[in-house]
């Protein structure tokens, strides 16, 4: 899930300018999985604002979160502590929909503190959706309780080969082979073979032609 808007430090959804509800998403709701959210010891949750990516990691029995950022070791800003804030209540939302407990009860799920873990990161301007995926990948979240973490500390060129690797893996994906096959077989959007007319020498045609509404 990525979060690409807050709500100024307020928990109002922007869309229908009341308190955050789940079902007021119905178009999302399909790709919520109940169970995962509602039994799964560990939630890892990506979040996306202004082009930036960081990893939420949320552990369900002790109901504790924590933040990978790539670049940042504390919320860089008011405005980032309170989107913090507002992921949290966010998912604890999203938990509590699932028939799962919430993060927090009360006025306290309104109050829900992620401390950043300490991590080397992106040594660009450019790579955090990189770092994020691979720690989606490789995450092993015993190791993030207890302060310790093995893939803290990548060159640039093995961040490089990662970018190259999620390209292939994006354009020779079962999905995107589909999507051709789906093209290929659909007549709606086949073109139709020009007229006679139109393929004549003394057929021309310009933009004086068109008519524009």
């Amino acid at each position: 899930m990525a979060l690409s808007d807050h709500p100024r430090g307020e928990f109002i959804s922007p869309k229908t300018n009341r308190e955050f509800r789940v079902e007021a998403y119905p178009s999302f709701i399909p790709f919520i999985d109940r169970r995962k959210l509602s039994s799964h010891p560990y939630i890892f949750a990506p979040v996306c604002h202004s082009g930036h990516w960081w990893l939420w990691l949320i552990n369900t029995r002790t109901r504790k979160c924590q933040i990978l950022d790539p670049l940042h070791k504390k919320a860089p800003s008011p405005e980032r502590k309170e989107i913090n804030k507002f992921t949290g209540y966010v998912f604890s939302r999203l938990i509590a929909y699932a028939d799962g407990k919430p993060l927090e009860k009360g006025e306290k799920e309104k109050e829900i503190k992620a401390p950043y873990v300490k991590i080397s990161g992106q040594k660009t301007s450019y790579d955090c959706a990189i770092y994020v995926m691979k720690w989606l990948e490789l995450i092993e979240p015993e190791n993030i309780k207890k302060g310790k973490y093995e893939w803290d500390n990548w060159t640039q060129e093995e961040v490089d080969h990662y970018r190259v690797e999620y390209a292939s893996r994006i354009l020779f994906s079962e999905l995107n082979r589909q999507r051709d096959r789906a093209i290929r077989e659909s007549s709606a959007i086949r073109l139709s073979k020009p007229s006679s007319v139109l393929l004549s020498p003394f057929c021309q045609i310009n933009s004086a032609d068109i008519e524009t509404g």
